[in-house]
């Protein structure tokens, strides 16, 4: 175990996405110590996962690009990946934290140029692109990466890999014997910023997910449809390639459900109205079908719904679907039309479903000192330091996480000066 002492009135910040890159440049850039970790290999988040974000529909590179080069030219910043909280001790202003950081098995003199990956003979599926593809047990996690250095799933390597991985490194950076370490901060304040996951479609039995190629996740049309994606930026059904000249989208899988998510997960409609653009752009006359229980577009978003619902090929359909009947040749989606009363069942080649946010905190179980509510979400106790931001602390889409980011800054900053 190592010690990271800051100075007096340091900021841990927990999860490198867009609500923890904010918050650490905003306290950095005025004067604190900032220590931010993710228990991902890089930094970005979900938002890096992303083909475009609304409303401006920008690429993840428009935002994470200059945060990651602001990080990288801060000396306020020290910036650990593969890492996470093991216990927090101590109080407001003198909180201990160990921090567990997991072996890398690449060290810093990478320069990502790729001669591991080439040379290593072992796959695994690609994470990043929620297993459509494979990519090499040495891999880069994605093309915008930061830090830029590869990573090996030691796991998954062959003896013969192992081989041929540490043999490709002229630059001695492959370093199999790695171990897991420890080491132990000193701050002021914690801000927890770690995001949420997709929530599992296999929860849902009725939703068939896993039973058909045909059938997807909202996340995964984001994959698809970025360039860097598993399928080079092209909507099409898994497995068989097929242009889908049908898709239905499916709204609150698993949100508003006392049986899953009981809240509404805020962004799901604009993502939806946002993969019907992608859609519209690679299929002119595809049709597309829409089954919700509400469409909830706050604000500035109203004028982007309009322009898709008058979509001619777009047919909006206000009911639960009930269940999704897997075909030889796609699948059918049954739901009870609530305005007609009419029971609908629409043959499609394409199913999405728009899986609602779970907090990880959730899932990944809850640290000294940190309150969760029902759902999941961290309850700030700001008298103590203890802050959660971002998709941690409620469900919201990019700029309200930003908000909420600069927000918390400037909550732990005056923890860590009284």
């Amino acid at each position: 175990m190592t010690d990271e002492q800051g100075t007096s009135g340091a900021i841990l910040v927990v999860g490198g996405g867009i609500s923890g890159l904010t918050t650490a440049l905003e306290a950095a850039e005025v004067g604190n110590d900032v220590f931010i970790i993710d228990k991902n290999p890089y930094f970005g988040g979900r938002v890096a996962q992303l083909n475009e974000y609304f409303p401006k529909m920008c690429p993840p590179s428009c935002g994470l690009e200059i945060n990651f080069k602001r990080i990288k030219n801060n000396r306020k910043i020290r910036t650990y990946t593969m890492a996470s909280v093991q216990s927090v001790s101590g109080g407001p202003g003198n909180y201990e934290v160990t921090i567990g950081i997991e072996p890398r098995y690449v060290n810093s003199n990478c320069t990502a140029c790729g001669d591991c990956a080439a040379a290593c003979p072992d796959e695994i599926d690609n994470p990043f692109n929620f297993g459509m593809d494979k990519c090499k047990a040495a891999f880069l996690p994605h093309e915008m990466a930061f830090p830029r250095r590869y990573v090996i799933d030691k796991s998954a390597l062959s003896t013969a890999g192992a081989e041929a991985v540490k043999d490709s490194c002229k630059y001695n950076a492959v370093d199999l014997d790695m171990k897991p370490t420890t080491i132990t901060l000193n701050v002021a304040s914690i801000v927890w910023a770690t995001g949420w996951n997709p929530y599992d479609p296999l929860k849902i039995d009725n939703l068939s997910y896993g039973k058909s190629p045909a059938i997807v996740t909202n996340m995964m049309i984001e994959r698809m449809a970025a360039p860097s994606g598993p399928t080079g930026g092209k909507i099409v059904v898994p497995g068989s390639g097929k242009e889908p000249e049908s898709i239905a989208f499916v709204q609150c899988a698993g949100s508003r459900d006392e049986n899953h998510l009981e809240y509404c997960s805020y962004i799901c409609c604009m993502a939806t109205f946002k993969q019907m653009n992608y859609i519209r752009e690679q299929y002119p006359e595809a049709k597309i079908y829409v089954f919700y229980i509400d469409l909830r577009t706050p604000g500035k978003y109203e004028k982007f719904r309009d322009k898709l619902m008058s979509d001619p090929n777009a047919s909006f359909i206000k009911g639960k679907v009930a269940d999704i009947v897997v075909e030889a040749d796609g699948v059918t989606v049954i739901a009870e039309n609530a305005v007609t009363g009419d029971k609908t069942h629409q043959k499609v080649d394409m199913a999405v479903l728009a899986t609602g946010m779970q907090p990880s905190l959730q899932e990944g179980g809850v640290p000294a000192g940190v309150t969760l509510d029902d759902n999941g979400f961290v309850i700030s106790d700001y008298d103590k330091g203890i802050i959660g931001t971002g998709c941690a602390k409620k469900a919201a889409d990019v700029v309200t996480c930003t908000q909420s980011s600069t927000a918390a800054a400037l909550k732990a900053i005056q923890v860590s000066r009284r």
